[in-house]
């Protein structure tokens, strides 16, 4: 399928659910959860659920689990949790819990953000991949991250990722009854 055949086979507006992974970053101190929010509104989708979780694998791993079990989230967002100290343990939760992972998308955040940032953008560990049919999608707290991600790579590729991830689910799951 050509490039143009992808986009009008992609899934029309989709349900996210942003996850906001921080001990210190809550309610008016949380900055990149309210602007995900806000981008993925104004892109035409819906925000299914909002939350925030501490920097504890258990609870990001659990908060996602719970996301990817849900009808109306086809999309999860998380932003935090995704640099170098020994308390951004968001890949290590996410990892896991993902089917089939997508290196290009932290390559390509990496090399956007190098115009902004420098060489600092090789401290991001973000991620992405595909759960249950299901994007799932681990960005840097930082809201300058999280606008470019969101902007340049997630809003525009949603709908086709989570298209071909459901038609891998459907063609993934047992058939019942069939006879061959």
């Amino acid at each position: 399928m050509s490039r143009e055949e992808h986009a009008r086979a992609a899934a029309g507006s989709l349900g996210f659910a942003v996850v906001t992974v921080s001990d210190t970053r809550r309610g008016d101190d949380d900055h990149s959860g309210p602007l995900a929010r806000r981008l993925v509104e104004e892109g035409g989708h819906r925000v299914a659920e909002a939350l925030a979780v501490p920097d504890e694998a258990g609870a990001i791993g659990e908060a996602v689990t719970g996301l990817l079990g849900r009808d109306d989230v086809d999309v999860v967002v998380l932003t935090g949790g995704t640099g170098v100290s020994p308390r951004d343990v968001t890949p290590e939760a996410v990892a896991p819990l993902l089917e089939l992972v997508l290196p290009g998308f932290g390559e390509l955040l990496r090399m956007l953000s190098f115009d902004q940032v420098g060489a600092a953008a090789m401290m991001s560990r973000a991620l992405a991949g595909v759960a249950r049919g299901r994007a799932v999608f681990a960005l840097p707290g930082s809201p300058n991250a999280v606008e470019l991600a969101m902007a340049r790579l997630v809003l525009p590729e949603a709908g086709h990722l989570v298209a071909q991830a459901r038609r891998g689910a459907e063609a993934a799951a047992p058939r019942s009854g069939r006879v061959r």
